[in-house]
């Protein structure tokens, strides 16, 4: 259980090279058993500048697991089982926009989630809750990472909308000249219902899109090259790298509650009458969720 103002552990959802950090001391590899099964991977747990973090690898190292076949109710509960507070979640994307071109970092605010074939909530199965999500992403940390990706002079828009598709297929050049229509920056496969869970599990969240090149709806889509992505990728990870160690050490400045109130989400969202919660669907959840499951 984390109560409100627990100091800051950060925990950093990405490619298996991000932990590759310069300065990462005390690491060791941990093993998280949860009740919705297996993680994507053990957890990488180390201190940062002083800052504890936890990294996992979202793919698994080697990148063994498809976006549509990952965890990722037990990806959170994992974060939250090592006391993760706090969530940066860094993504590969395809742009929108001409003005979003390969290279720029969307520190996204809002997401559509077009998945289907994911388990997207720790709750209806014995007790039911409903959390807002109207904002999901956690402006606080936005703000942190603004002045990073600023101070380091990476190309970057702040605020935009993140159109989660299924995969593992890319687009049709038919939807992705529908979700243009529609207003979106970047997609990609894997952020929701990453940050809908994380946000049942009362921890702030925020998302670094990083664009690896133009979805299928722009002209010279299909001219891009094998060699020409894999640049993009590889400066995209030394990039966020910096970012990391930037921002990391200042997330330790939090010394109580998020005051945009990530971390009593779950206040007014459970409706399941205390009698009437099944048992072992409130045993399994308490170890993340102990903070207000006690009440009432």
């Amino acid at each position: 259980m984390t109560q409100p103002g627990t100091p800051p552990v950060i925990g950093i959802i990405g490619g298996s090279g991000l932990y590759e950090l310069d300065g990462l001391s005390d690491i060791e590899w941990t093993a998280v058993s949860t009740p919705f099964g297996a993680p994507s991977d053990e957890l990488l747990c180390g201190v940062l500048d002083g800052q504890k973090v936890a990294f996992l690898p979202r793919h698994g190292r080697g990148h063994t697991i498809s976006p549509s076949d990952l965890n990722f109710r037990a990806n959170i509960y994992a974060l939250k089982a090592l006391g993760v507070t706090e969530i940066l979640s860094l993504s590969a994307c395809g742009s929108f926009k001409e003005e979003l071109p390969p290279g720029t970092f969307v520190l996204v605010d809002q997401f559509i989630d077009r998945t289907f074939a994911r388990k997207k909530s720790f709750f209806g199965e014995g007790i039911v809750a409903h959390v807002s999500v109207a904002h999901p992403t956690c402006g606080r940390l936005g703000d942190e990472l603004e002045a990073a990706v600023t101070e380091l002079a990476i190309p970057f828009q702040r605020g935009g909308t993140y159109l989660t598709m299924e995969g593992p297929q890319f687009s049709t050049l038919a939807e992705s000249n529908l979700y243009r229509s529609w207003g979106c920056d970047v997609i990609g496969m894997t952020n929701m219902p990453e940050a809908k869970i994380a946000r049942e599990a009362e921890m702030c969240y925020a998302t670094v899109a990083m664009v690896t090149d133009f979805d299928c709806w722009h002209p010279d889509h299909d001219a891009v090259t094998v060699d020409q992505v894999i640049k993009t990728l590889l400066s995209n990870a030394d990039n966020a790298k910096a970012v990391i160690k930037s921002v990391v050490p200042k997330l330790e400045l939090r010394k109580e509650t998020c005051v945009e109130g990530c971390h009593t989400a779950l206040d007014n969202a459970i409706i399941t009458a205390p009698e009437a919660r099944d048992a072992e669907a409130v045993k399994a959840l308490g170890p993340i969720m102990d903070r207000v499951l006690s009440v009432g």
